[in-house]
C-alpha cells in the first residue's frame, strides 16, 4: 500500500470530522424543500445528537448497528456521487461506469467504518449554527457551525446543494473541520494512488484499507 495513503493520525482526524457530520446529516421523517439551509442543519442536529446519545449499541461501537444507521439515515442526505467524484478528481473522468461504482462502494465503506469509532465518542456535544445569508434562488451554500462540548469549540462547516425533483431539498457534499475540507483531504491522497497505479490501483488500495479496518473492528 502506498506509504502516504491515509495515516492512522489522518484517519483519526477524519473520524472526528465524520462523527459530527453524521450527527447533522441524519434526516427527520420529512422536511420542506424550501427550508432554509441553516434551519435544516439546526433542526436535524438537535434530534440526531439526542438519538445517538440514547443508542447504546452505537455508543458501544457496534459496527452492524452503525452501518445500518449510516446506510438508512446518513447516505440519503449526501450527494455521494458528487462527493466521490470530487475526491477522486480528474481520475473520475477516466473511470469506466463499473470503476465508478466500485469507487463509490469502497469510499462509502471507508467512511462508514471510520464512523464506527467516531460515533461512540459523542457525549455532551451541542451545535451552534450560524445564520446563512442566502437568497431564495441560491442552490449552493456553506453553513458554518461550532461543536461545543469539552475543550475548545470545533469549527464544523458544510457545503450544501439544493436538489430538484422528487425528494427535493438540501444535500451535503463536503464537510470542513478546523479549516480542512474532507473532499480535498482525500483528493490529495487519491491523486497519488492514481498517478502511481491508475484507477484500479486506487480501488485496490481502498479495498485493502477497508479489509484492514474490518479486521481492526473485530
Amino acid at each position: 500500500m502506498h506509504a502516504t495513503f491515509l495515516t492512522r493520525r489522518g484517519l483519526g482526524r477524519i473520524a472526528a470530522m465524520l462523527a459530527a457530520s453524521a450527527s447533522l446529516a441524519l434526516p427527520l421523517a420529512s422536511h420542506a424543500a424550501d427550508e432554509a439551509p441553516d434551519a435544516f442543519i439546526k433542526r436535524v442536529s438537535v434530534d440526531v445528537l439526542d438519538a445517538i446519545k440514547a443508542d447504546r449499541a452505537v455508543k458501544a461501537g457496534n459496527l452492524d448497528r452503525i452501518i445500518a444507521l449510516v446506510d438508512s439515515k446518513v447516505i440519503p442526505n449526501i450527494n455521494f456521487e458528487r462527493m466521490t467524484a470530487s475526491a477522486v478528481g480528474p481520475g473520475w473522468r477516466q473511470a469506466t461506469p463499473e470503476q465508478r461504482q466500485r469507487l463509490q462502494g469502497e469510499f462509502k465503506l471507508l467512511l462508514v467504518r471510520t464512523y464506527a469509532g467516531a460515533l461512540s465518542e459523542v457525549s455532551d456535544q451541542t451545535i451552534v449554527v450560524r445564520p446563512v445569508r442566502a437568497g431564495a434562488d441560491d442552490k449552493d451554500v456553506t453553513v458554518r457551525t461550532e461543536v461545543r462540548g469539552r475543550g475548545d469549540p470545533i469549527q464544523l462547516d458544510y457545503r450544501l446543494e439544493k436538489t430538484p425533483g422528487e425528494g427535493a431539498g438540501w444535500k451535503i457534499y463536503n464537510v470542513n473541520v478546523l479549516g480542512v475540507w474532507l473532499v480535498e483531504t482525500y483528493r490529495s491522497q487519491f491523486a497519488q494512488e492514481i498517478n502511481a497505479k491508475g484507477v484500479d490501483g486506487l480501488i485496490q488500495t481502498l479495498e485493502a484499507r477497508n479489509k484492514a479496518n474490518a479486521v481492526g473492528k473485530k
